[in-house]
């Protein structure tokens, strides 16, 4: 393949624009093909490859998204770190619409998604303890600390299968057992490039409260309507924020563990 690139960017809800002068290639997969079209640029002397995971049209719920193509495709591509900016609900008071929260931890509630490239018969098991990179997560800290964005510096997302919102009762749980934020697409994603040894990070944007907050009845349950408003009203933050972290992103000098994986039962 001619087509290469450093840095990947999976958009999300509300985020199909990121690049400039771009190249758009079609790529097939053993997985089949990825949600879409992928966009590659040059920022910064960094090759990017932006996909958004929903298509360009958001034609694949979260459910339906082509996980494993969309990862698959790039690595061919080179791809050394993925940025994964997210449509998130909080979970608590203290995380506000319009927030940051680097993601440091996931819980899954999914099923039925393919969420591993061992199918057999090479079976592996890859530790998912540390799902996101430590370093690109310092990175998009600092970065925003630097921008005036208010960015939590961790926090659990607790992963929901979709399309469907949260009931209250489902709401109360995650609150209860001290999970922060709340989203439809980071599992499979985050796993599926830790096995493939691709560093990882979710930038996730509170977009709302999920089914509401218990004794705060002046919080309306979420609407799709109101995800999308709050996200265009802050995509430039998020690309000023993305445009940032990959300046700041050193390809050569790494320290990072994720990519210490072994790919030797892997079709690449």
């Amino acid at each position: 393949m001619n087509y290469k690139a450093d840095i990947g960017v999976f958009g999300g809800s509300g985020f199909y624009s990121f690049l400039e002068n771009v190249e758009e290639i079609e790529m097939e997969t053993p997985y089949g093909k990825p949600s879409d079209k992928i966009a590659i640029a040059t920022y910064e002397g960094k090759r990017i490859a932006f996909l958004p995971r929903h298509g360009k049209n958001h034609q694949f719920p979260p459910h339906m998204i082509p996980y494993r193509a969309n990862l698959y495709a790039m690595k061919k591509l080179g791809v050394k770190k993925i940025l994964a900016p997210t449509s998130s609900g909080s979970l608590r008071a203290d995380i506000k619409p319009g927030d940051f929260v680097i993601c440091d931890q996931f819980v899954d509630r999914t099923t039925g998604r393919k969420d591993t490239f061992y199918d057999g018969p090479v079976t592996k098991h890859i530790s998912s303890a540390h799902p996101y990179c430590p370093e690109l997560r310092k990175i998009a800290i600092q970065v925003g600390k630097d921008l005036g964005i208010t960015t939590h510096e961790k926090g659990t997302v607790v992963v929901i299968q979709g399309p469907r919102f949260s009931t209250v009762a489902e709401s109360r749980w995650f609150s209860k057992m001290g999970w922060d934020v709340i989203n439809m697409t980071q599992y499979p994603e985050v796993y599926l490039a830790r096995e493939l040894g691709i560093c990882y990070a979710n930038i996730a944007l509170i977009t709302d409260y999920d089914a509401g907050l218990e004794g705060r009845d002046d919080i309306e349950p979420v609407t799709e309507e109101a995800v999308l408003k709050v996200f265009a009203e802050n995509n430039e933050k998020v690309k000023n924020m993305l445009f940032e972290v990959i300046k700041r992103i050193d390809l050569e000098n790494s320290n990072c563990t994720c990519c210490n994986v072994d790919l030797s039962g892997l079709d690449l």
